[in-house]
């Protein structure tokens, strides 16, 4: 059975991923529409720093945002300097590490998804007078839809099963930082298997489910698919 240690781990996670999954569609809807858009030659540039996540090993990652968020990195400075204090070992540090790893699983399925709307939509709905954020929301927003879906449940999955870049930045503090990747972790190392078999088989099933509700939106709605 799960323990009061497994279950605050569960709570922390899914707390950690939804934040993150709020903040990645706030940032990474605009980013993703610029990229989607643009002709800058800065684009194949951005497209490579917002997917780097994809192969850097989450422990590079986690390494150089423990770095920058420290005392002596230039956001540990800024935060400090804030009045907030630094983030690593902290939960909004976690939220904000999580957000950086995951976000290639939100900008990737929107751009996708804004780019095979294409011109004449927002032509339309210029000849009917709508200014471009008019458009966004009742034009681009709507066909997106799928999109967002995609991006959401991909964005809250993959931050819901992270190890590397939590374990760098948040540490392992029980009801603070600690993840349920972790606290399986943690089962492994104390030969606690029947207590990991519990942990890992929850996550596993909510793999699953997320899995099945993937590709059934990507075939209700082929444009959404992010793997294309």
């Amino acid at each position: 059975m799960l323990t009061p240690a497994d279950l605050g781990a569960l709570f922390l996670t899914f707390k950690v991923a939804s934040i993150a999954t709020l903040l990645m569609l706030l940032f990474g809807t605009p980013l993703a529409w610029w990229l989607a858009r643009t002709r800058s030659a800065w684009k194949g540039v951005i497209n490579a720093v917002v997917a780097l996540p994809l192969v850097l090993p989450p422990t590079v990652l986690g390494f150089y945002l423990l770095v920058l968020m420290g005392p002596a990195g230039a956001i540990g400075k800024l935060t400090i300097w804030l009045g907030l204090g630094t983030l690593p070992f902290t939960f909004p540090g976690l939220v904000v590490a999580s957000v950086l790893y995951s976000l290639p699983f939100v900008v990737q399925p929107l751009q996708t998804a804004f780019a095979t709307i294409g011109e004449h939509p927002l032509e339309a709905a210029a000849t009917l007078r709508a200014s471009p954020l008019d458009s966004f929301f009742s034009v681009v927003v709507p066909l997106a839809k799928p999109g967002f879906l995609t991006a959401a449940i991909l964005g809250f999955a993959h931050t819901v099963g992270e190890f590397g870049v939590v374990l760098m930045v948040g540490g392992n503090i029980p009801d603070k930082t600690r993840v349920v990747s972790v606290q399986i972790y943690n089962h492994v190392e104390a030969l606690e298997y029947t207590e990991a078999h519990w942990l890992a088989g929850c996550l596993l099933l909510f793999s699953f489910s997320v899995l099945l509700v993937l590709y059934t939106v990507l075939k209700t709605h082929p444009v959404a698919h992010p793997l294309k």
